[in-house]
């Protein structure tokens, strides 16, 4: 599956959610983005130069989710529990701030296959050119970042049938 120039994904570079999403936009040829803490900080040190990613002035974690949020179409949240804490409360928090649309798929509510059903709809309704994608650090839900592939994986096999309905 090669990416579409319609849809650029966007993230704050950290562990978990965040870098699996990188990851994933760079294997499909997505085209990628985001901001992240000066310094290029995240749990588990220095985020990679591979992530095209721009530094925020600060070190501080709040900068870079705001910024994500703000030049984002739309946010999608994934975690595999149902509820929301920490950096990702936080995101939701900000969406609803901003007037953004903003998404929560949580692998223990939706599974794979409806996460990634729910997560075409929300592309589709909202024109989502731009995707930040959020979710809870590895160390919070370690196996965290096998959904999030999987979601993204299943979600864009549908959308690329249907591109047109894209802007």
């Amino acid at each position: 599956m090669k990416g579409h120039p319609k849809l650029k994904i966007v993230s704050g570079g950290q562990t978990g959610a965040d870098r699996a999403a990188l990851d994933w936009a760079i294997k499909h040829g997505v085209p990628h983005g985001g901001w992240c803490p000066a310094g290029r900080r995240a749990e588990d040190g220095v985020i990679s130069r591979r992530y095209k990613l721009r530094e925020t002035k600060g070190s501080a974690y709040a900068a870079r989710t705001a910024w994500n949020v703000r030049d984002s179409d739309g946010t999608v949240i994934l975690s595999l529990a149902q509820g929301l804490s920490g950096g990702a409360r936080v995101t939701r928090q900000l969406a609803r701030k901003h007037g953004k649309p903003c998404l929560h798929l949580s692998q223990q509510r939706h599974g794979t296959k409806k996460a990634a059903n729910l997560l075409c709809a929300f592309l589709q309704e909202h024109r989502i050119r731009t995707l930040n994608v959020a979710g809870p650090r590895a160390s919070k839900e370690p196996k965290l970042g096998h959904f999030v592939t999987q979601v993204l994986d299943k979600a864009f096999l549908r959308l690329s049938r249907c591109w047109s309905q894209l802007i």
